[in-house]
């Protein structure tokens, strides 16, 4: 597998998508404007230290997996967006877009 970045529409709006190939799993974030989707790589409790709009992914291995996986977690700065735990990730693109 190789590293992938690849814009993903939402609306009339795009947020980027990053794979970066490590050794053992994939570094998945997909970035908006307003905030982040990241796998269980990175430390949603430093997201929340910044008071950043972050979400947690898990399982995921691939851009396509993230885009189908439900929020694991999120920061205080994401649920007062209206972001839950359990809700799918096509359901949130818009409020970090």
């Amino acid at each position: 597998m190789r590293d992938t970045i690849r814009k993903i529409r939402v609306g009339k709006k795009y947020i980027t998508g990053v794979c970066l190939t490590l050794q053992q799993k994939n570094l998945i974030v997909l970035r908006g404007s307003r905030g982040y989707i990241m796998c269980g790589y990175l430390n949603l409790e430093a997201a929340e230290k910044f008071e950043e709009v972050a979400v947690k992914i898990v399982g995921v291995a691939t851009l396509n997996d993230a885009l189908n996986a439900s929020v694991n977690s999120c920061t205080s700065a994401a649920a007062r967006l209206g972001i839950k735990e359990g809700q799918p990730v096509k359901d949130i693109l818009s409020k970090i877009v």
